[in-house]
């Protein structure tokens, strides 16, 4: 059994709660123990640091003080939390002026980080850790017939300075995660481009063109599904995906599952223990589909 520091971030706790539930059955099944961090803060989305830098410094320094403090490296499930938290380390382990000032924060609450954390996606903890091969013998479904539309997004490949995961411009990841549990990845120029969400709330119009040109090119490859590893993109590819449309004049009506979810139902879940009902579009004809192909 391999054991993590968990942080689900604020999305899976919340609007997205059916994310952190599929990633505790798929953490069971896969033997992989999640030891909580109730004290950890919020990452602050990548846009802290444009308010006060060393907020962004010491919230996410504390952090990492729990994790090691507990010996442990810390599982994400969401592309900005692992960027966040990565340029966080990143900075600690290389400026000995950043280290100084953030542990002279946290030794007022008994903290001291020295840089012994690693940060890791669900996606590639399973890879490098879990590994395919594992992840196939405990599947008990096929995704045989099913054409899965991978989306990378930004934060899980850029800046590849800082998440050193795959290769920025043709990762296989995800393509290879896929493959493992028999499914069809669709191949599409949009798979690493970024959803929208971090200008939702400044240019709609955009953000949503941008969600709605990579359903439309992964709907035109013949995805039956698209995946996604962070919350944030499941955000503006589902919940938006009927103002997407309109954004791009164009008949948009893909499912899009959380990465967790799909590893979920090849591993035996079912509909309401991955929470499909929670999305906007249905996955029920992709679900009876999978549910087919029982190993």
């Amino acid at each position: 059994m391999i054991t993590y520091a968990y942080y689900p971030g604020c999305v899976a706790q919340e609007s997205g709660k059916e994310l952190d539930d599929a990633t505790k059955f798929v953490a069971k099944k896969l033997d992989i123990n999640l030891i909580p961090m109730p004290e950890a803060s919020c990452c602050g989305g990548g846009v802290i640091d444009g308010f006060d830098k060393n907020l962004k410094l010491f919230i996410n320094g504390r952090t990492l003080a729990l994790a090691e403090k507990e010996g442990l490296d810390i599982l994400t499930i969401c592309n900005t939390c692992t960027l966040t938290l990565s340029e966080v380390n990143e900075e600690l382990i290389n400026s000995s002026e950043s280290l100084n000032k953030t542990n002279e924060y946290l030794a007022q609450i008994g903290l001291k980080y020295s840089g012994k954390v690693k940060i890791k996606h669900l996606l590639y903890a399973i890879r490098d850790d879990i590994g395919f091969d594992n992840l196939r013998k405990k599947a008990v479904r096929s995704l045989k017939g099913v054409n899965i539309a991978p989306f990378y997004g930004c934060h899980i490949l850029r800046p590849s300075n800082v998440v050193k995961f795959d290769d920025v411009e043709n990762p296989q990841g995800f393509e290879e995660l896929i493959k493992a549990l028999s499914g069809e990845p669709v191949s599409y120029a949009r798979r690493t481009k970024c959803c929208g969400f971090q200008t939702i709330l400044v240019n709609e119009a955009t953000s949503t063109s941008l969600a709605g040109n990579a359903i439309f090119e992964a709907q035109e490859k013949g995805a039956d599904v698209m995946v996604t590893p962070c919350p944030l993109c499941h955000l503006s590819l589902d919940t938006y995906q009927t103002v997407a449309a309109r954004s791009i004049n164009k008949k948009l009506s893909l499912p899009i599952t959380h990465l967790p979810q799909l590893i979920g139902i090849a591993l035996g879940g079912d509909y309401a223990e991955m929470g499909f009902s929670r999305h906007n579009v249905s996955l029920r004809s992709v679900i009876a589909k999978v549910k087919q192909n029982e190993i």
